[in-house]
């Protein structure tokens, strides 16, 4: 197994790509902690993975608030007493056309796409620091390196993420942490669960796959950086799109 006796914290992981991410890295033996807002979904999603004998633990978190963080880690360690893995996978839309955004969704889409990773990390990366080693993982888009119509304060988060983990990478590295970035292109999840039919048909149109990611081909991803197969992989940004933006 290529996460056997690894911690690994996932936000965001009661649904889509962060339990799909949950899901394959308790089947590979990571202890996962799912992290997110949503308490009753969480719980049952924790309950699902034990039921099938792996080790999963709920914690409730708020990633725009650092106490909350803060509290979240400080029960991840006190229960398992490292972290080795962290994925910076919560995330939400507000989309609309610049001239219609609402400051408080431009707002809090950087509050928790953006500031929610800083905090994560911020909160992770000193018992890593002693641990001698990490990963840290954080979800981008492609949104955020070519822009997308109607995505102001989406792109902005995801573009700013890139910044963050080239950063971090310079930093860290040093440390034995390594700090990558995945950028998902259009993929079956909630967020794009309400598009209309022929703006699916069309986004399908432009894949040279021609179809949607599936959250199993992100979690993939997320798997091998996370994994020590990726030791040397530092500082980059994975897309993952099906090839939409080459």
């Amino acid at each position: 197994m290529r996460l056997k006796g690894k911690v690994a914290i996932i936000t965001g992981a009661a649904g889509g790509i962060g339990f799909a991410a949950a899901s394959k890295f308790a089947e590979e033996g990571a202890k996962v902690v799912i992290a997110d807002f949503d308490a009753s979904i969480g719980n049952a999603k924790a309950d699902e993975l034990t039921s099938k004998g792996y080790e999963a633990k709920f914690v409730q978190v708020d990633v725009s608030s650092r106490d909350s963080v803060d509290q979240m880690v400080g029960e991840v360690l006190d229960t398992y007493g490292k972290v080795d893995i962290l994925i910076n996978n919560a995330g939400i839309t507000r989309d609309a056309m610049l001239v219609k955004m609402k400051q408080e969704d431009f707002q809090k889409v950087l509050d928790v796409n953006l500031t929610g990773v800083f905090h994560c990390t911020q909160a992770v990366v000193p018992s890593m620091i002693e641990l001698g080693k990490g990963k840290v993982i954080s979800t981008s888009s492609v949104s955020g390196v070519y822009g997308n119509i109607g995505q102001t304060n989406y792109a902005a988060a995801k573009a700013a993420i890139i910044g963050m983990t080239k950063s971090w990478a310079k930093e860290l590295g040093r440390k034995g942490i390594n700090v990558n970035a995945v950028a998902p292109g259009f993929t079956e999840t909630n967020m794009v669960a309400s598009v209309p039919e022929k703006v699916i048909d069309t986004m399908k149109a432009m894949v040279p796959l021609q179809r949607l990611g599936k959250p199993e081909d992100i979690a993939n991803a997320y798997l091998f950086l996370a994994s020590d197969e990726s030791d040397y992989v530092h500082g980059t940004v994975l897309h993952v799109d099906g090839g939409i933006m080459m």
